[in-house]
């Protein structure tokens, strides 16, 4: 398999990755075949994982638009992904140019793709680390240069804890970064769950088979589990829902989603 320009050297593009699937569903470029043949085989069991990407992203894109609304302007983005169309740093600064924007990702195409582009921007910056590691990131020089801990904080766990095992305490992790936020701070989450899915938890089942094969097990949760990531927190309205239930630019909008689109749950704290 040829390697194509950029893909940083040391990475094992006969394996696939969680991040550059990803990028395939959204109909990005930054993917192998091994990543589309994975892909693929996991839309053979649940075809409209492409929808809820899209509901993700859309969702994350409305949660940060209300961040800066309500006065935070500061962004801690973990497990952010291979850039795509609106992403944060994008969202945040078009609504308020002093935004400041931290991209957390282990996967080296990750970190890589953001770095070039985000080169020049001196309001954000990736770090290549893992929400397993929760200290790491806290005391990581460049997240703290740019971020002031101080004041009010937007932890975005976008489409990330799912991948995150018990055995691994994904609970303990979002505690101890919460921790270190100042009340005001927001946690804007989406978890992947078989609630909301149309499909049996059967057929569903396949699709979570296909991600233990590559390794990167999609670990789903229901909504009462996913609300104790927020101890600490109060809601912000409309609570814990499906993507496209939270804050919908306009009333007609649901009716116009996809059935996919209404798989996992998503919601918005403020730390008291």
């Amino acid at each position: 398999m040829e390697r194509p320009a950029w893909a940083p050297q040391g990475i094992d593009i006969s394996v696939p990755s969680v991040s550059r699937m990803y990028d395939f569903y959204l109909g990005g470029s930054h993917n192998f075949e091994v990543d589309r043949e994975a892909a693929r085989k996991a839309m053979e069991f649940m075809p409209g994982l492409p929808k809820v990407m899209q509901a993700n992203r859309a969702f994350m894109r409305r949660a940060v638009q209300y961040a800066t609304a309500s006065g935070v302007n500061q962004f801690l983005d973990i497990g952010s992904g291979i850039p795509t169309f609106g992403n944060v740093h994008e969202v945040a600064q078009a609504s308020d140019p002093e935004s400041r924007i931290v991209y957390v990702d282990h996967d080296p195409v990750a970190v890589a793709h953001s770095q070039a582009v985000l080169e020049g921007n001196d309001r954000a910056v990736v770090v290549a680390a893992d929400l397993r590691s929760p200290k790491e990131i806290l005391e990581n020089p460049e997240i703290n240069a740019l971020l002031d801990l101080d004041k009010p904080v937007a932890l975005l766990l976008v489409a990330v804890l799912h991948f995150i095992e018990d055995a691994d305490d994904p609970y303990g992790a979002v505690a101890e970064l919460s921790a270190a936020l100042v009340p005001g701070s927001l946690l804007v989450l989406t978890h992947a769950s078989y609630e909301g899915i149309p499909l049996s938890q059967e057929e569903a089942g396949g699709t979570v088979g296909v991600y233990r094969t590559i390794r990167s097990p999609l670990v789903m949760r229901t909504r009462a589990e996913g609300s104790r990531f927020f101890d600490g927190y109060e809601m912000v309205e409309p609570g814990l829902v499906s993507m496209p239930d939270w804050r919908p630019e306009s009333p007609g909008s649901r009716a116009q989603e996809d059935p996919f689109a209404f798989s996992g749950f998503a919601g918005v704290g403020r730390k008291a």
